[in-house]
Parts: structure tokens; C-alpha cells; sequence
């Protein structure tokens, strides 16, 4: 909805999360090795002018782009105090070409005066906040260790509504013990609250974690990646096709990767999600256009 191309730089500011620092607990999530997640957790620290200067180079050079999305991606990103979050969002929007914040975090570090702070920018900026859920089944929000239920999900995401913050939703495809059904109840609650984007993760094991030890005590069993798409496919049809989809697979560095190996060739997963839907004759909304008398 920009009307032109712009990249995201993924930033480190140096945050940590209540679920691994103490606060909630101590290891956090059962499948997070942050340096799976982030690559700049690889790397020496650097600021965030370094970071900027960097990322934008590469994006310019690959890409030819010249407007950027700063991204705070590594650990939450709402957990520090109010003065220090306005600092650090102040000093990356005064860099040339950033024309939005797009804000990682956990619904459960979104208090009132965080939300306040962060609607201050919704008219001065391109602005996303990217909650992670996982998924809406609490059941399984316990096993993985996320430290937060639906509800506070849910709460999170209707106090940013109220500011008319858009809205990203994180979600995992093939958590332990989940079913199909349990995977559409996560894409209808997406679809209820009204969320504007959407990114979806295939489960994928990656080293010193948790999900790791389970994996070579053969705890776990993971998605063929027929099976991811079929429930990709799944997900898309039960969710409204104006959410935008900003992500629909994922993998950590090759380094820290443990299984299943299909995450690892991007365009294999894509262009197998995209067999599913012609072979379907589907699209994104498909189910919830019907449930909602809705023609396309």
C-alpha cells in the first residue's frame, strides 16, 4: 500500500526478551536460538547508524532501491523503557531513506504507555507492529514455552486497533501435537481480529535449542513439506485475502540448521505452495469469502 518498492533493513538494537532474561523465564521459547533467527546476532555488535549504512548499501547495490523499512527484528523490541524506545525509534527514522518502522515484539510487552508511544509515530511514518502468537491454541503456547496465552494476544492486538496501528501477526505451521483443526483455529482468530499482515513459519529445528534435544531424542515430528504447504494452503483460504502476507516460509543460516531440510531451498517451498493452490483451483480466502456470503 506504499505505491513503490521499499526494503526492509533488519536492525539488533540490543534487546533482550522477559522470557529469556528472567522476568518470565530463563531460555525462552523451546524452538529460539535468536542467532537462527536474526543474522546480525552473528556478527560483533555494531550501532544502529552502522547497521543502517550497511544494510541500506547492500539493498541499493542488489536491488537498486533507495526507501527503506527500518526493522527491529532481533529478541522484543517494546522492552525497555519509554524513553529509551522513543530515542532509538528517533534516531533511526532522522536516517536518510527510512520511510518506516516496522516494531517486533511480544504481546505481552505492549503496555498502555509503550502502545501511546508508538501511535505517536502512526501519522509520521509507514508504521507496523509485528506481534508473534504462534498460535491461538494455549495448549500448545504452554508446551513451546511462549510465557503469554491467546488472550494476551488478543488484548494486544485490539489496544494497537484502537490507535489504528496496522497489525502483523506471527504464527508457526507444525508446533508439536498440533492438528489441522488446530491450525485453522489460529487462522480464523487471525482472521477475526482483523489483523493487516500476516507472516507464517514453517516449525524448523535449529541448533542449541530446546527443540533441538527433543529432535535427537526423536520427541519430534516434523512437517514433509507436502504436508506444510497443504496446511499453508489451508490457512490461506480460511484467512480474508486483504491481509497481506509478508512472509510464508522461513529458514535460519544454514550454520545453525538442524531439520527438516526442505526449509532450507526457498523457492522449492514457494513454487510447492503455489502446486497446492492449482491443483486446489484456491486462493487466499477462498473458505472465508463463503463463510461471510462474500463473492470474490
Amino acid at each position: 500500500d506504499l505505491g513503490f518498492k521499499a526494503f526492509k533493513i533488519t536492525l539488533d538494537v540490543g534487546f533482550t526478551c522477559p522470557n529469556r532474561d528472567g522476568f518470565l523465564g530463563i531460555g525462552g521459547c523451546i524452538y529460539c536460538n535468536n542467532k537462527g533467527f536474526n543474522p546480525n546476532s552473528l556478527q560483533p555488535a555494531r550501532s544502529i547508524q552502522q547497521q543502517l549504512m550497511e544494510g541500506s548499501a547492500a539493498l541499493r547495490k542488489r536491488y537498486r532501491v533507495d526507501r527503506f523499512i527500518a526493522y527491529f527484528q532481533a529478541f522484543t523490541n517494546t522492552y525497555a523503557s519509554v524513553d529509551k524506545l522513543k530515542s532509538i525509534y528517533d534516531e533511526v527514522l532522522e536516517f536518510k531513506d527510512v520511510i518506516g518502522l516496522s516494531i517486533g515484539t511480544r504481546p505481552d510487552c505492549l503496555s498502555e504507555e509503550i502502545v501511546d508511544l508508538i501511535a505517536e509515530y502512526r501519522d509520521k511514518t509507514y508504521l507496523w507492529v509485528e506481534v508473534g502468537l504462534q498460535s491461538a491454541r494455549n495448549e500448545t503456547l504452554r508446551m513451546i514455552n511462549r510465557g503469554h496465552d491467546l488472550h494476551c494476544f488478543i488484548d494486544a492486538v485490539e489496544r494497537l486497533h484502537k490507535h489504528k496501528i496496522r497489525v502483523c501477526a506471527h504464527v508457526i505451521i507444525g508446533l508439536p501435537e498440533e492438528t489441522r483443526n488446530d491450525v485453522l483455529f489460529t487462522a480464523k482468530t487471525i482472521a477475526d481480529l482483523g489483523c493487516e499482515g500476516l507472516k507464517i513459519h514453517p516449525l524448523h529445528v535449529i541448533k542449541d535449542t530446546v527443540l533441538a534435544e527433543k529432535y535427537d531424542n526423536n520427541e519430534l515430528k516434523l512437517l514433509s513439506l507436502q504436508e506444510y504447504a497443504s496446511l499453508v494452503v489451508d490457512f490461506l483460504e480460511t484467512i480474508p485475502p486483504t491481509i497481506a502476507i509478508q512472509r510464508i516460509t522461513a529458514e535460519g543460516p544454514a550454520d545453525y540448521h538442524v531439520a527438516p531440510d526442505w526449509c532450507l531451498d526457498k523457492q522449492s517451498v514457494l513454487k510447492q505452495i503455489d502446486l497446492e493452490l492449482e491443483n486446489r483451483m484456491s486462493y487466499q480466502g477462498k473458505e472465508w469469502l463463503k463463510q461471510n456470503n462474500l463473492c470474490r
